[in-house]
């Protein structure tokens, strides 16, 4: 009996698996345009960034119809994407197509429209066409558009962002490997910044229906050589009859890649950094501390779901071990998913009370009421991190 893929060795399993699909037919474009950006700032000495971000399809047909989603829109990768280019990273953002990117997300998936941000200015007295004014800006936006724009510009004028897109669970698996194995030349000043939502599960290639998967049965003489019979799910038998079948779909877990990220993809030295969401508050620091211990990385930030706008916790092998980072309560953006009255429940659950620097933080931002995004306290804070490692890296040799 042939074992599951996750009951085989990392490197049996990356095999398995990986010979299941074909490549992404986008992958030798992606990897030309890595390469070219990974070369011009490992030429510059430039720390360089893998942001992922999104969620992953799950198809159930090769030709896809159907296919399991999660819930993310990409929010903390595009964001984050920002932070580390203030800070002076390049970024390569492996994005799910169509979820939020850098920039644009301000205007996209917004409860505004972008057009709502635009207006048809008066035409000027000497217009060769009097009934078409130019398209400008409103007023009232003028300041904030012009600022996401320049960054936005600088950044693209400078080659520090490079937008890939996947879809799929297996192409974001095929571009991941790819990407990792381009950074090599950047040794430590590589940084592995996990944040899409990647499926735990999958149907492999060779259980994969062709065709799309019917809801009905197909009469005698649709069921041909064109339809395999074994491939059209109808759902299980019943004692009572129903007027609607049943789906029954039997998955596989994904490979926990991680481990061959860590020991065998990603360049020597360089950081990687994984998310872990749970919805219960008293799984969150077991969940992330075990994976930390699992596959040996630097730091997992977990989150819950129903808090992730607001706090995040920092998880590391060296001390203090736990860390804490939240937006103080007078700066919290407005969330329609969130629950504020659950932060700080997970450390409130360890018997554990705000830290001095957690307190000094809110006394800080008292009278400020402008919401802020939490990445901006998440990002400098990883940076230092990162800096860290990339100086004790520096300094080993001469030792």
């Amino acid at each position: 009996m042939t074992p599951l893929v996750g009951e085989m060795s990392p490197a049996a399993a990356e095999s398995v698996y990986f010979n299941e699909y074909p490549p992404p037919k986008a992958l030798p474009k992606h990897e030309a345009l890595a390469r070219a950006f990974i070369e011009l700032h490992v030429e510059a000495n430039r720390r360089v960034v893998l942001v992922t971000s999104g969620g992953t399809t799950v198809p159930l047909e090769a030709q896809t119809v159907r296919f399991i989603d999660n819930f993310s829109a990409g929010t903390r990768g595009a964001t984050s994407a920002e932070y580390f280019l203030e800070q002076g990273y390049a970024v390569i953002f492996l994005h799910r197509q169509y979820s939020l990117l850098p920039y644009s997300r301000h205007y996209s998936h917004s409860t505004n429209c972008f057009l709502d941000f635009m207006d048809e200015a008066p035409p000027s007295a000497d217009s060769s066409n009097p009934g078409d004014g130019p398209i400008m800006v409103r007023d009232e936006y003028q300041d904030q558009m012009r600022s996401v724009l320049r960054k936005y510009r600088y950044a693209k004028q400078n080659n520090r962002l490079l937008l890939l897109p996947f879809t799929t669970v297996s192409e974001y698996m095929f571009e991941l490997r790819s990407l990792a194995k381009l950074m090599r030349p950047l040794n430590e000043n590589a940084l592995f910044y996990l944040a899409a939502a990647v499926s735990d599960f999958f149907i492999p290639r060779s259980r994969m229906a062709e065709h799309k998967i019917q809801s009905s049965e197909l009469p005698p003489h649709m069921q041909g050589s064109a339809v395999d019979p074994d491939e059209i799910y109808t759902g299980e038998n019943e004692e009572q009859p129903s007027n609607r079948k049943k789906l029954v779909v039997n998955l596989d877990p994904v490979p926990k890649f991680l481990h061959q990220l860590v020991d065998g993809w990603a360049p020597e030295g360089s950081m990687v950094v994984s998310f872990k969401l749970e919805t219960d508050p008293s799984l969150l620091v077991y969940k992330a501390r075990t994976a930390l211990q699992r596959y040996s990385h630097h730091l997992v930030i977990g989150n819950l779901l129903s808090t992730r706008k607001w706090e995040v916790v920092f998880i590391t092998p060296d001390e203090p071990h736990e860390r804490w980072i939240r937006v103080p309560k007078s700066r919290r953006s407005k969330s329609i998913s969130g629950v504020e009255d659950q932060v700080g429940l997970a450390e409130a659950m360890k018997g554990k009370s705000p830290s001095v620097e957690q307190l000094e933080a809110e006394q800080a931002a008292e009278g400020q009421r402008d919401g802020i995004e939490i990445e901006s306290l998440i990002i400098p804070e990883l940076v230092k991190l990162h800096m860290k490692m990339v100086e004790k890296k520096k300094k080993k040799p001469a030792e």
